[in-house]
């Protein structure tokens, strides 16, 4: 068969993302703190968008610096810009520019004001009035800050500090020594175990108390000692039997340490006092503030979706830069980049508001009941029953309801949490799962404490409730939910 070169034209259509839908399809997925930082970073990188507080705040400068040239201010206030509020999904993409008014503007009168204008006065404040150290501290001290700080006033051999610095630096959150143990880094350090050991000893009674054990056993007796609660029953307990006291059994305990079961109570209840993570209350772990991405408000009989603005920039394209093209072709293919990259960015985050609307007020539609009546009437509900209610793809609804919240009047709810899937009822309806975990955390919270509930109790309380699941569905929610199993629930004394 001979093989020949030849050339052909053949149609084909193909999917082609273009840059504004790549753009829109990045800025959907982020959340609002995301969004705040990339529109941050856009404006400090383009100068044509400007914000409104900037605005505010050069004007004010103008003000002073023109000294009260009414005439000055008229025309700094005529070469303005231009606001396209990026929660407005009907405003007019394009924008126009007001050349004129910024060419008349008495450039050099104006640069001389300004220069001659009086500084202001610098202003320094009585010593006393100044903030403390502690107040100026940008964060609070670590739990190995802690400890070193402990270390240094201990007035150890510069030995026997290196090595203590090492055992600190290998603690973990908790407070516990686990890994690598002793023997290990006495090895690294060329010291002898019974050295390190000694060192060890010592942060053991540093602050917070039970800090630098290797198990729980340990901890809890570093605890004791230092509570003077080291009698010999609490101290078998400790060392034999953390088992059972996590099970509360008691009556196992009584018999195998051959003591009455009220002095087993009486220990009980003071080994419980001791705290099994002592380095937790030096975690640096910030709160995680949730700023809703919408409101949904109830007016009479009426719910209203509305957007929330607050602390998003106010974009704003600068007339400036469009009347500063001039005749020069560098200067005229720069702005224009940059002002077509910032109407891109406008109309892309105008997108976003839009499609995170629509998607909250399809799920008001679906879960009007929750809305009304609380977390026990949520409905099941899939991705694609919002996606097709809407009229979009099922991922552009998983990108809108990622890290985005909602302001309720039952709370503030991510807006995934409405997607829930069905747990049939005996009479036909279906339940979301949410509502049948929030069922079974309202069942623990009223059982008897002395007699909890078991998982299988939980069903058949559930079932006359006309919710029929199974035995390991309960427990599989119950663990979800945080709730420990019934031995552990239970309270003796």
């Amino acid at each position: 068969m001979a093989m020949e070169m030849r050339q052909e034209l053949k149609l084909s259509q193909q999917l082609v993302m273009t840059p504004l839908l790549q753009q829109a399809i990045r800025l959907l997925q982020l959340s609002r703190m995301e969004l705040t930082e990339l529109v941050h970073e856009e404006m400090l990188e383009n100068p044509i968008l400007d914000d409104e507080l900037d605005l505010d705040t050069e004007r004010s400068q103008d003000r002073e610096a023109v000294g009260g040239d009414e005439q000055m201010l008229a025309q700094l206030e005529s070469a303005g810009t231009t606001e396209i509020p990026i929660s407005d999904p009907g405003t007019a993409s394009e924008v126009k520019a007001d050349a004129a008014a910024v060419n008349e503007i008495d450039w050099e009168n104006y640069l001389d004001n300004y220069t001659m204008a009086a500084p202001m006065p610098a202003y320094r404040g009585d010593s006393e009035e100044m903030p403390s150290l502690e107040a100026t501290l940008t964060k609070p001290p670590s739990l190995h800050d802690h400890l070193a700080w402990q270390l240094k006033l201990s007035s150890l051999p510069p030995e026997q500090l290196e090595i203590g610095l090492t055992i600190i630096g290998n603690i973990d959150a908790d407070g516990y020594l686990k890994d690598p143990p002793i023997s290990e880094i006495a090895a690294d350090l060329g010291v002898s175990d019974e050295l390190c050991e000694q060192v060890l000893e010592k942060i053991q009674t540093f602050d917070p108390t039970g800090i630098g054990a290797r198990n729980l056993a340990e901890c809890m007796l570093i605890q004791a000692m230092h509570a003077g609660q080291d009698d010999d029953l609490v101290v078998k307990m400790i060392k034999s039997h953390l088992g059972n006291l996590e099970k509360k059994n008691y009556p196992a305990i009584a018999k195998d340490l051959k003591q009455p079961l009220d002095e087993i109570y009486e220990a009980a209840k003071v080994i419980m006092e001791f705290d099994p993570r002592p380095g937790r209350q030096y975690s640096l772990d910030d709160p995680h503030y949730i700023t809703p991405d919408v409101h949904i408000h109830k007016i009479g009989d009426k719910f209203f979706v509305v957007p929330n603005d607050d602390g998003l920039p106010k974009l704003k394209i600068s007339n400036f830069y469009r009347a500063a093209i001039g005749n020069s072709e560098g200067a005229k293919d720069y702005v224009q980049d940059k002002l077509r990259s910032a109407q891109w960015l406008i109309r892309s985050i105008q997108q976003r508001q839009r499609t995170i609307i629509r998607v909250a007020e399809s799920i008001l539609k679906f879960q009007r009941d929750f809305f009304e009546k609380g977390i026990a009437h949520l409905k099941p509900l899939i991705l694609r029953d919002v996606a097709e209610d809407i009229g979009v793809h099922e991922s552009t609804v998983s990108r809108v309801t990622t890290n985005k919240y909602v302001h309720t009047p039952q709370g503030i709810f991510e807006l995934k949490f409405f997607f829930n899937s069905g747990i049939s009822r005996t009479n036909g309806e279906d339940l979301a799962s949410q509502a049948v975990k929030s069922k079974i955390k309202e069942l623990v919270s009223s059982e008897d404490v002395k007699r909890p509930h078991s998982d299988q109790k939980i069903v058949e309380l559930l079932k006359k409730s006309g919710i029929d699941i199974a035995r390991r569905t309960v427990a599989k929610y119950r663990e979800q939910l945080g709730i420990l199993s019934s031995s552990k629930r239970k309270e003796v004394f």
